[in-house]
């Protein structure tokens, strides 16, 4: 079962790719138990081999095109 889930704690910048330690966006919790975290590029090259072996996917790489918001004055 794959799922994305809105409501997951974020990855922050502290949450580093298991692959070349870039900030990761995405996390795949296996039903084996563990977890893994990629940037957003080692998660779209690894994507199909991971989706059968996760339980859940907290995908934030929307967050890459968000433009920030405005200071409050």
């Amino acid at each position: 079962m794959n799922t994305t889930t809105l409501d997951a704690p974020r990855l922050t910048a502290h949450d580093r790719c298991d692959r070349c330690n870039a900030q990761a966006y995405v996390k795949y919790v296996l039903t084996a138990g563990g977890e893994l975290l990629f940037c957003a590029h080692h998660s779209r090259a690894n994507a199909d081999a991971l989706a059968p072996l996760a339980s859940e996917v907290i995908d934030e790489t929307d967050r890459l095109h968000r433009r920030p918001e405005p200071a409050a004055d």
